[in-house]
């Protein structure tokens, strides 16, 4: 179906207060009650489809599933991506993968204010919303619907990126594999009021070491005594001067696994290290480097790809649009820096076009054992996201 045609059908189904887009769509049986649109029944699917990285065949099929079912091409890539390729306007794109996890799949009532559904801590929704829990409600499942339903309404580009959790082999894919759009639309959660401006790169290496095999007695470092010294000295190098620099701002150090030992044979003890670092935008990740580098006295450390950091300006067209859509669905606009990363680190770095960073969840709740989205909250911002398209095209 040509881009123009969707439009002029969605323009009659606004009409009455319904959406066509998607309303045939039914993929294993009934749904909750509050499952009662399109874009609900999508993410009821998607989130019941367990899609841990490396495993998100069945997930990708059924998004491929919604997009022919409204007449729009779409196809599952070489890399595993979900492609429906329209008007390169805007390219939504978010992640199909999440992190393991079972969570059994519910629609519950938010609580009465104050009170916390068992087990959270986190307080999401209003007093009676339907809310639906499931691994990859807020990272990134919600978002990921909210992209795909508005691009059906709009008729631009979308794309379904795996792996993102682990090594983001689908968005490197993908753009090795297409020419930048003219603007970026990308899927995580900021909360459906919020934008996303800003991420923190990575830097992520592996030390290695051996030394000779000794009695424990004798005072000599061994390797795994070293590895622990060098990693001792990163974390001094970037402990900030100023105890009130933000998070986002900071250079932050993670060892993420230690292993050590004496070799099979006996005669040395070996270690290894993996660690990462995040890299603010006020600082050159070759620069970060070079610093970890220079605390090394012994061993070496193997670096893996960098993912640069970004920081995008709050004054493009397509932020303001944002902002427009925003306070037109009557929300107060939050412009926000994450310390973490996404695609967009990646994307930044190799297309000159404007973008962000949009979708509905609480990202406290992201990766947690109480992740839920609201469903008004997916409801609004596939209402902002289809706005800000709409502005675009």
């Amino acid at each position: 179906m040509a881009a123009g045609k969707e439009r002029e059908g969605d323009e009659a189904a606004d009409a009455d207060g319904s959406t066509r887009a998607g309303d045939d769509i039914v993929a294993g049986g009934g749904y909750p009650a509050a499952c009662d649109t399109p874009a609900r029944k999508l993410l009821y699917d998607m989130v019941s489809i367990p899609s841990p990285s490396g495993e998100e065949e069945r997930a990708s099929e059924r998004l491929v599933d919604f997009f022919e079912a409204n007449g729009r091409e779409a196809w599952i890539d070489d890399a595993g991506n979900v492609r429906a390729p329209a008007n390169d306007a805007v390219l939504l794109t978010s992640h199909i993968d999440t992190v393991p996890g079972d969570i059994p799949v519910e629609v519950r009532p938010a609580p009465p204010a104050g009170e916390l559904p068992e087990p959270s801590e986190i307080q999401v929704g209003e007093p009676g919303d339907p809310v639906l829990w499931g691994r990859g409600a807020v990272d990134a499942t919600g978002p990921l619907v909210t992209m795909a339903v508005a691009a059906v309404k709009t008729g631009v580009s979308f794309v379904g990126v795996v792996r993102e959790e682990v090594d983001s082999a689908g968005a490197r894919h993908l753009i090795g594999d297409r020419d930048a759009p003219a603007s970026v639309i990308n899927g995580e959660p900021s909360g459906w009021a919020g934008i996303t401006l800003g991420y923190r790169g990575l830097l992520e290496g592996t030390y290695v070491n051996t030394s000779e095999s000794g009695h424990s007695s004798r005072p000599e470092p061994n390797a795994i005594q070293h590895a622990i010294d060098w990693w001792h000295g990163v974390e001094e190098t970037f402990t900030p001067d100023d105890s009130e620099t933000a998070v986002f701002d900071q250079v932050t150090t993670k060892p993420i696994s230690i292993d050590g030992g004496l070799s099979d044979d006996g005669l040395a003890v070996e270690t290894t290290m993996e660690v990462q670092l995040r890299v603010p935008p006020s600082r050159p990740v070759d620069e970060i480097h070079e610093l970890a580098e220079a605390e090394l006295s012994t061993g070496s450390v193997h670096w893996g790809d960098p993912m640069p950091p970004v920081m995008e300006s709050p004054r493009t067209d397509l932020a303001r649009a944002f902002r427009v859509a925003i306070r037109s669905a009557g929300g107060d606009v939050r412009l926000l820096r994450k310390t973490g990363t996404s695609d967009m680190n990646l994307f930044a770095a190799a297309w000159d076009c404007p973008m962000v960073t949009y979708g509905p969840g609480n990202s406290d709740l992201d990766h947690a054992p109480d992740e839920r989205l609201p469903l008004p909250e997916l409801d609004r911002a596939v209402t902002v996201l289809t706005e800000v398209c709409r502005k675009r095209l």
